[in-house]
Formats: C-alpha cells, sequence, structure tokens
C-alpha cells in the first residue's frame, strides 16, 4: 500500500512570522506617539517638533517604498526582512538611549534621524509581506491573509497605548520603550533562521503542500527588474488608481491612528492613563475589520468574480467610515466619539485586504513594487496629513483635521469604481507593446 505525502503547514508558519512583523512594525511605529505626552516637557519639545518627528519616519517610509521592493525582487524577501528589521530595531533602542548623550538642538536633530531610519527600515515591511504571501498562498487567499497581517499590525497598535502608557506610569518612558524593543530582535534571528523566498526552497513543504499553493509564480516569470520597467508598471491606469485610492484611505487612517491619543487628551480632556487605554480601541476594531475584511473580500469575489469582488468591500466600508468619522468628531459625550472612532476605524482596515489583493493581482510577478508604489500613496498621505494635523490641532482646530478625512474617505471610495483588477500591469505593456 502507498501512503500519501503528509501534508505540511509550512505556509502558516511564513504567515505567522510576517503576523509578528507587522505586529512589531506598529508597536515600534506607535511607541513614539504615545511617549510624546512625557517626552514634550521633560526634552522640552513642542507638539510642532513632535509633529516633525513623526514626519520624519513618514518621509523615510514613503520615499524607500519604491527601491526596497526592486531590490526585494531581486536579492530575495528573507534577506529583505532581516536586513531592515535590524536597521528598525537600532533605530528603536537608540531612542531612550539618545538624551543620556545629547541635548536641545542636537538631541532634536537625533531624533529626527532615528524616526528617519525607523521609516526607512519599515518600507520593506509589507511590500516584501505581500511578495512572500504571492509565493506562498493560492490566487484566493491573498486577501485573506493580508486581512490577518493587517489584523497583526493593528493588534500592535491597539497594544501599544495601553502597554506604553503603563510602563510609562511606573518606570518613564524611555524603560517603556526601551523594553518593548528587545524581543524583536529575537523575532528576526528566528525568520534569518527559518524564513525562505519560496515553497520550493524550503525543506518543510511537502509535495502535497506545493499542490495546495499553486504554481501561478511558474506561469508569470518575472521580468527583469530595471527602471525602464519599474517606470512603465507605475504607468498602469489601474496600478494609479489604487495609489490614489491609498493615499485617500490613508489620512483617515494616520488622522486616527496617530492623532487619537492626543486628540482625546486635548480635545476631549481625558486623563493621560485614561486616554492610554481609550486609544487603544479604535485600532482593536481595526485589527476585527482587517481580518474580517480579508474574508469578505474573497468570499464577495468568489461569489461576484474579481472586479466586483474587490471593489464591494472598499465602496460600501469607505463610505461608512467617512460618516462615522463626522459622527465622532461631532458627538458631544467623549466616550461615545471613541465608540464612533472605533467603527470608523474598523470600516477603513476593511478595506486592507481588498486593496493589498488587488495589488497582487494586479502586479503578479511585480507584486512588490506595485504594492510598494501603492504604500507609497499611503505614506504620502501621512508625509501630507501629519503637517495638517499638527497644526490645525495646535490651533485647536481638530474639528477641520477630521472634516478633511472624511472628504478623503469619500475619494477613495470613488476611486474603486474605475479600479478594474482583473488587468495585469505587466501584460497591459505587453498588448501596448511597452514591454
Amino acid at each position: 500500500m502507498i501512503r500519501a505525502a503528509p501534508a505540511s503547514w509550512v505556509r502558516w508558519k511564513i504567515f505567522a512570522f510576517l503576523f509578528g512583523f507587522g505586529f512589531i512594525a506598529y508597536l515600534q511605529q506607535k511607541s513614539i506617539t504615545v511617549a510624546a505626552e512625557p517626552m514634550m516637557p521633560q526634552l522640552g519639545l513642542s507638539q510642532l517638533q513632535i509633529g516633525w518627528l513623526e514626519q520624519a519616519f513618514v518621509i523615510g517610509y514613503t520615499v524607500f517604498q519604491i527601491p526596497i521592493g526592486a531590490l526585494a525582487e531581486r536579492f530575495g524577501s528573507r534577506r529583505a526582512l532581516v536586513v531592515m528589521g535590524l536597521m528598525a530595531f537600532l533605530a528603536m533602542i537608540l531612542t531612550p538611549l539618545a538624551p543620556s548623550a545629547f541635548h536641545g538642538a542636537q538631541l532634536f536633530a537625533v531624533l529626527l534621524v532615528l524616526q528617519l531610519l525607523l521609516g526607512t527600515a519599515q518600507a520593506a515591511t509589507f511590500p516584501v509581506s505581500a511578495g512572500l504571501f504571492r509565493a506562498w498562498f493560492p490566487a484566493h487567499r491573498w486577501a485573506y491573509v493580508v486581512g490577518l497581517q493587517t489584523m497583526g499590525l493593528q493588534l500592535g497598535a491597539a497594544a501599544t497605548p495601553p502597554l506604553i502608557a503603563t510602563l510609562m506610569n511606573s518606570f518613564g518612558w524611555r524603560n517603556a520603550l526601551f523594553w518593548t524593543t528587545l524581543p524583536a530582535l529575537l523575532w528576526i534571528g528566528w525568520w534569518a533562521a527559518y524564513g525562505r523566498d519560496s515553497p520550493r526552497q524550503h525543506a518543510g513543504v511537502s509535495a502535497q503542500e506545493l499542490r495546495d499553493i499553486g504554481d501561478h509564480l511558474e506561469t508569470s516569470p518575472r521580468p527583469a527588474t530595471d527602471a525602464k520597467h519599474v517606470i512603465r508598471i507605475l504607468a498602469n491606469r489601474n496600478v494609479l488608481l489604487l495609489f490614489l485610492a491609498y493615499f485617500s484611505m490613508n489620512y483617515a487612517f494616520y488622522l486616527l491612528g496617530n492623532w487619537a491619543f492626543l486628540y482625546l487628551v486635548q480635545e476631549r480632556h481625558l486623563s493621560v492613563l485614561e486616554s492610554g487605554w481609550l486609544a487603544g480601541v479604535p485600532p482593536l476594531a481595526a485589527a476585527v475589520g482587517s481580518g474580517l475584511g480579508g474574508l469578505l473580500t474573497g468570499l464577495a469575489c468568489k461569489r461576484f468574480g474579481v472586479i466586483a469582488g474587490y471593489r464591494l468591500v472598499p465602496l460600501l466600508a469607505l463610505s461608512a467610515a467617512a460618516a462615522l468619522l463626522w459622527l465622532g468628531v461631532n458627538a458631544d459625550d467623549a466616550y461615545w466619539a471613541v465608540a464612533a472612532l472605533a467603527l470608523c476605524f474598523g470600516c477603513i482596515e476593511l478595506t486592507e485586504g481588498a486593496f493589498w489583493g488587488a495589488a497582487m493581482t494586479v502586479g503578479r510577478s511585480d507584486t512588490m513594487i506595485v504594492s510598494g508604489f501603492m504604500n507609497t500613496g499611503g505614506s504620502l498621505a501621512g508625509a501630507i496629513g501629519i503637517p495638517i494635523v499638527a497644526y490645525l490641532s495646535g490651533h485647536q482646530q481638530w474639528i477641520a483635521a477630521f472634516n478633511i478625512g472624511v472628504g478623503a474617505a469619500l475619494v477613495a471610495a470613488l476611486a474603486w469604481v474605475a479600479i478594474r483588477v482583473e488587468e495585469p500591469a505587466a501584460q497591459t505593456l505587453q498588448v501596448q507593446g511597452l514591454a
């Protein structure tokens, strides 16, 4: 009797690593926004300077999305996550140590450089993850696994305010940042030992698992990644529309993700500790939304086809997010405002699976380039939105900052009407004679 080859679940272990990288990325990114309240008086920083620190992160994150995506296509996803993970660890561990060696303008300059380094390092996380998801999972699972990974990063965002606020309350902000950074080093080392760029490179993958994953990589080999090819891919109509939609959605994302804590302290007049716990509610709702959104998108694609399937969830969710954002900022009661903003954040994150699944479907063998460009749009929303919110909030104009978010969410919803994910970017170039 011939026994069937044993099944393996290596792809879900790879997913667990990427889930963890998403969690760590947002724990690192959001720590500085929670620590801002005690940092300002202790280090002599203004709220505008805190805005510039956040801006430095976003600049690094934005500028290096496409270059790192292209480099990861060439040199491998596993290596990219190791190198960039170590860079992020270095930036985070030096942040609480810097005030011991620097003061005044020099300290502010060092903190700016560290945030720029952190943003540059984290630029790899999601484009590279998208490329790994495409390699390790069948197409019908792409939106689902991206939604689950986004749940990981939002759980990191949800855990950060209460965790950092509680540790700050007992040990100070410097200890809070230092000790929450150390576990990342263990995760990076574990990934370096276990991770691989594709299933065929991993000794633990069985023949059955290879059949389950499918041969979608072999049917669309990656062309040479040169500057001309990258430019032509980025000029594709659907790629540009994904850029616009993700840019618009992410103004509201950054507004809620980066400023909810200070909004609750300054505008709703809650205590720092209470705000730390309540500021964790919107990203917790976002975590649920992202996981659910990936599942719903997959079901919609199966039921209605990829065009309507990828379009349906963003159209409905972003329209609802605009309404909830307006209701939240205009609510009289602070707790009702938190509830509305939490639901809004959940609706926004319902769309992540659709966005990244669409980027993989349109990008195919150029997934890391297309998703990097799309995520550049999301990062630009932060680069533009952070100084706007910093300025408006500094002048007690929180309602104006939130109303801009309402309009941005509606623009993102409308952009999805024109996106056609069934047209791969590289195939379109070949039809037009540009490849």
